[in-house]
């Protein structure tokens, strides 16, 4: 009898056991299924270790990918394709936020319930994109042949219309990989932090705005250099009296370098916090590069940082989506790269910050930049020269809005002001209003 009731125990056991793996299994199953259908030695998607199933499109129904069992298959468009390359992907999955690789199941066509045999949906194999082709391909050809980034998104509804890095190189043919320019497999809006210069005045100016209750009487006298501490903070030339607006305006260094030193420390690391700057966006499950900064220092590098200098590295898509919260009214939409997907929104700004930096961007565009440069637009922006690297050429950055397109631009090496951001700007922006 004690012999058949220790059996009767272990079966009991032994059925627990098992209830409870096919319960863990049936967890694993749903929470992973997919990255177990997207494993490489799958072969019913895979061919030589390439995906041989699922197509990708733009928001505009563009084939920009489609992949078979002879491998992938890009746009016919040579520069579409280069300008898509960092977003879409290459041949050997060599960039790590791209679709063919951050997006594999979705490519694949993964259902629970019918698994990769893509019978049930005639479309669960098609990735549809936010991103606009043809507004990618005017953003590479404005570059030219310099390098570098643009990013332009929707802040009403986080639809990233452009993400072009530079360098790149053509994905329909895999050899040019072999001699790829460094810094080719990164997308640089999505990937890459670096010197913002003096597009960091906007972030400045909302600390200003949110801490120093004088600021509309505030003023400085620029006489082409400010001394702190025995070391000087410099412009490129004497401003004179300046208040807020002609300090933006202006872009005065010696201005601003004054106005950090007065906010201090805490309320520089604050709003760099607040702004997003030092947190990552997910893009549809793909993670954005944080910002970083170092205010706790010198007088002189916290003047500097207060600039856009120093140790201060800026994420574009952070920056980006900060230019939106301004033209939102503090609010913009978190950014989203599959068609018909919600990124949800952030709160950055109050209303009433978000109300005076509106008004300062446009004053810029008015009295420094040239509405004339940017016809339609009615832009609202800041330039920025960011001196990288001793001994080469400076960064040129361009970032702001127009109605519901918040954007960021940057030349490598471009050199000084908005005259070479800029056009690039005023480019991609007018493909996207007008289609020209």
């Amino acid at each position: 009898m004690k012999k058949m009731e220790g059996r009767a125990v272990l079966c009991l056991i032994l059925a627990a056991a098992l209830v409870i793996g096919l319960i863990v299994f049936g967890v694993k199953f749903v929470k992973d299924g997919d990255d177990w259908a997207a494993f490489y030695a799958n072969a019913h998607v895979y061919s030589g270790g390439k995906l041989a199933v699922g197509s990708v499109y733009d928001r505009n129904g563009v084939e920009l990918l489609t992949n078979d069992g002879d491998g992938p298959h890009y746009n016919e468009d040579e520069n579409i394709r280069k300008a898509t390359m960092q977003v879409v992907g290459d041949y050997g999955m060599n960039v790590s936020t791209a679709v063919n690789y951050a997006f594999r199941s979705e490519i694949i066509g993964y259902n629970i319930l019918t698994g990769t045999n893509g019978f049930l949906f005639a479309d669960n194999r098609e990735l549809n994109l936010t991103i606009d082709a043809e507004v990618s391909k005017t953003a590479y050809e404005a570059m030219g042949s310099r390098n570098g980034f643009v990013g332009v998104y929707n802040w009403k509804t986080g639809e990233i219309l452009c993400m072009v890095s530079k360098p790149t190189y053509d994905p329909a043919y895999p050899e040019q990989a072999e001699n790829a320019e460094s810094g080719s497999y990164i997308n640089k809006v999505l990937s890459a932090a670096a010197t913002p210069g003096s597009t960091f005045k906007l972030v400045t100016t909302a600390a200003a705005i949110e801490n120093k209750a004088d600021l509309d009487s505030w003023s400085f006298r620029c006489t082409g250099s400010y001394e702190i501490d025995g070391e000087k903070v410099t412009c490129q030339s004497a401003h004179g009296n300046v208040d807020i607006y002609g300090a933006l305006s202006k872009s005065c260094n010696c201005a601003y370098a004054s106005l950090t030193l007065e906010l201090g420390s805490e309320a520089m690391n604050e709003i760099v916090d607040q702004l997003g700057l030092t947190s990552s966006y997910d893009i549809n499950g793909i993670e954005s590069v944080p910002g970083s900064f170092n205010f706790d220092t010198y007088n002189i590098n916290l003047g500097w940082a207060g600039v856009g200098q120093f140790e201060d590295q800026v994420n574009p898509l952070s920056l980006m989506v900060y230019m939106g919260a301004i033209a939102g009214g503090g609010t913009a939409s978190s950014p989203v790269l599959l068609s018909g997907s919600d990124g949800g929104s952030v709160d950055l700004l109050d209303p009433d910050t978000a109300l005076k930096m509106d008004a300062l961007m446009r004053n810029n565009v008015t009295s420094n930049y040239g509405d004339r440069n940017y016809p339609g637009l009615e832009l609202r922006a800041k330039s920025g020269t960011a001196e990288g690297v001793p001994g080469r050429s400076p960064d040129a950055w361009f970032c702001g809005y127009s109605g519901d397109l918040a954007f960021v631009v940057c030349v490598e090496k471009g050199g000084y002001d908005s005259a070479v951001a800029g056009p690039v700007a005023n480019k991609v922006l007018q493909a996207i209003v007008t289609g020209e």
